[in-house]
């Protein structure tokens, strides 16, 4: 088990425009601007880059986790519960743990989410889906749900694509 640094004796650092590791799921993008054991596990920020029109992932609410959407650039749209809502540019999402969610691009350009993840954790999962992409279907989504403490509705892509226009690239 890795000990968490810490945040006492962490080194201070810019992250530029084009740092960080990047990863593309089609549906969406992750780039690591602060992983959570650079933060000593308090939190982690990642940013999402979203094609137009895209589906970032089914619904699902997480166990463990605040997230909090700050929308750089674009339109997002996002089902919170049983509300849908739109996020401009300098807008912030709030995503509290335990409750049904997931969100999109809602416009014909790219839309650009710094996504702050508090207590930090679940952005490993972005680095063990790219590693293991194979994970991402059946048993292995579901052991990957549940090691991340998610509950997710797959079955709700098909209905939220409907409704709002959008793909979900897999």
């Amino acid at each position: 088990m890795s000990k968490q640094p810490n945040q006492d004796t962490a080194e201070p650092r810019i992250v530029r425009a084009n740092d960080g590791e990047k990863l593309d799921f089609g549906s969406f993008g992750v780039r690591f601007l602060i992983r959570g054991d650079e933060a000593g596990g308090g939190l982690s920020l990642v940013e999402h880059p979203i094609p137009p029109w895209t589906l970032v992932a089914p619904l699902h609410r997480h166990s463990r986790e605040d997230e909090y959407s700050y929308v750089v650039e674009g339109r997002m749209g996002a089902q919170l519960g049983d509300t849908v809502i739109y996020a401009e540019a300098g807008d912030l999402v709030f995503k509290p743990r335990n409750q049904w969610h997931t969100f999109w691009n809602a416009g014909d350009t790219p839309c650009r989410v710094l996504e702050i993840i508090a207590p930090a954790g679940f952005e490993q999962m972005f680095s063990d889906m790219a590693a293991n992409p194979e994970a991402l279907v059946g048993d292995g989504a579901q052991a990957m749900d549940m090691r991340y403490g998610l509950e997710v509705d797959y079955e709700s892509v098909d209905g939220l694509c409907a409704t709002h226009g959008l793909t979900f690239p897999v």
